[in-house]
């Protein structure tokens, strides 16, 4: 008898009727960041040996296969009257976890389990400060759906400890993998359905759109924006949250059976393993200098005001444990280093300052201000900004450099022609930093000299393999 998956028997259960908020869900896209290597900013877990499997069955080992010819194509996107709403959990909604009397059994649970186990967490992005994880939801087969609370439990090393050798089935990785390092949360291998997507050109690639075009489910997320950090969580959260990590080992089950179908399967590992070591991003070198609206502030007294509003917030968001943007918005701080206020009431009387909330700590507010003010010359930000190693902005290429100018349009020619021909996003064929890089200082013209500089800017074999001999050539022909 054929395998259904549990997502199709499940949607057999379901409704068949696909109401607006179904539609809605399936268009719904989550940004990511292109770049897997790059977002993680905690350390994971240094590798460990873990059985590879095959990509179309989770459950089966397997050697790793290398790249073969493209197979078949994605089939088209899921039309939306072939879509059916998820609506409740194969199990119900569970009780969520916040003993270590529960945490305890959910472990045992999890090591009784068979095959991938799927993974997901929920932060407060735009309502707390930072990153912290406020949920974190497990499904696997025989075991069932665990709600995890890491605000009662902040020590979740049992979890991992329980799924030790098991892939964990995430989508996007690199945005729920630093937070749960912080829970001590740490993978031995993973699967990213987002990477997947991307890597077999799938023109959208959120969550909820990837299940509607793969195995044809409807997902709501209109919570995936709400303050996770509420307590307690309202059912229709848990529900939602559930819901999540329902279907992902079958949509992985099927991304992995198109992976290894278009010669693409060895690629996804090298980069799941990307994902999966990534090490700590570096602090950012001023990062007030991001503040919104910046490019408005032309002279160094300005920026001055900037930056001390900035530094000001982040303590004041910090301390409160709220998001920064709630605090103060940029456009008040722009507003005040425009205007450059002399007293407080200056200060209120700007419109970004208006608010009952702003208006009440104008006095801090105020108070930075002045301290940027009574900042000798000497002491007052530069324009540029901080000397990196980073090259200038491509648009000035031309002036400075027209050789490396000349490089990088063939360099993206080239990248973009075969990111086309192998049906991937370009970002993810090559970081456009390091092919920045690459072309600004380049190593020398010979593949050799292309492939020694691309590995050690941390491209993987893979894409190594596919750009560095047309790149090379590239180059040569510029010479």
């Amino acid at each position: 008898m054929p395998h259904v998956p549990a997502s199709r028997r499940r949607a057999q259960r379901a409704t068949s009727t696909v109401g607006p908020q179904a539609t809605g869900a399936a268009a719904t896209e989550t940004p990511v960041s292109p770049d897997p290597s790059v977002t993680p900013e905690t350390s994971v877990a240094p590798e460990t040996s873990v059985t590879p499997a095959t990509f179309g069955n989770p459950e089966t080992s397997v050697t790793p296969a290398t790249p073969a010819s493209p197979g078949p194509t994605v089939p088209p996107e899921a039309s939306e009257s072939s879509v059916t709403p998820l609506r409740e959990p194969a199990d119900g909604v569970p009780d969520v976890v916040e003993t270590p009397e529960a945490l305890a059994a959910a472990a045992a649970a999890l090591v009784a389990g068979t095959g991938p186990v799927a993974v997901d967490a929920e932060r407060a992005s735009g309502y707390r400060y930072g990153q912290r994880t406020y949920l974190v939801q497990l499904r696997r087969e025989g075991a069932g759906t665990f709600l995890v609370d890491p605000v009662a439990l902040p020590d979740l090393s049992s979890l991992s400890e329980a799924l030790r050798g098991v892939e964990w089935v995430l989508h996007a990785a690199s945005q729920d993998l630093p937070g749960l390092v912080e829970q001590q949360m740490l993978p031995d291998a993973v699967f990213d359905t987002e990477l997947a997507a991307r890597l077999l050109g799938m023109p959208r690639v959120g969550l909820a759109a990837v299940v509607a075009d793969v195995l044809g489910l409807g997902l709501a997320k209109e919570h995936s924006a709400v303050d996770w950090s509420t307590r307690p969580l309202p059912r229709d959260w848990l529900l939602y949250a559930a819901l999540d990590v329902e279907v992902l080992v079958d949509l992985r089950r099927e991304l992995g059976a198109r992976l290894e179908a278009a010669g693409k399967a060895e690629w996804a590992r090298q980069e799941f393993e990307a994902v999966r070591t990534a090490p700590p991003a570096p602090p950012r070198v001023d990062p007030w200098r991001r503040t919104s609206g910046l490019q408005t502030v032309r002279d160094p007294r300005r920026l001055a005001v900037v930056r001390a509003l900035w530094e000001a917030r982040e303590a004041d968001a910090r301390h409160r444990d709220v998001s920064p943007g709630r605090v103060l918005p940029d456009a008040a701080i722009i507003a005040a280093a425009v205007a450059l206020p002399r007293s407080v009431a200056d200060l209120v009387a700007l419109r970004p300052f208006a608010g009952k909330g702003t208006r009440r700590r104008a006095a801090q507010w105020f108070a930075a201000v002045e301290r940027a003010l009574a900042l000798p010359d000497a002491a007052l930000p530069t324009m540029r900004g901080p000397r990196t190693d980073a090259p200038p902005p491509p648009r000035a290429w031309a002036d400075r450099d027209p050789a490396a100018a000349a490089r990088l349009a063939a360099a993206r020619a080239v990248v973009t022609a075969l990111a086309e021909e192998h049906d991937l996003p370009v970002e993810n064929l090559l970081q456009p930093d390091l092919l920045r890089r690459l072309c600004w200082t380049p190593p020398g013209a010979d593949v050799d000299a292309v492939t020694g500089f691309l590995v050690a800017g941390g491209a993987r074999p893979w894409q190594v393999g596919l750009v560095a001999g047309p790149l090379s050539a590239a180059f040569v022909t510029l010479q």
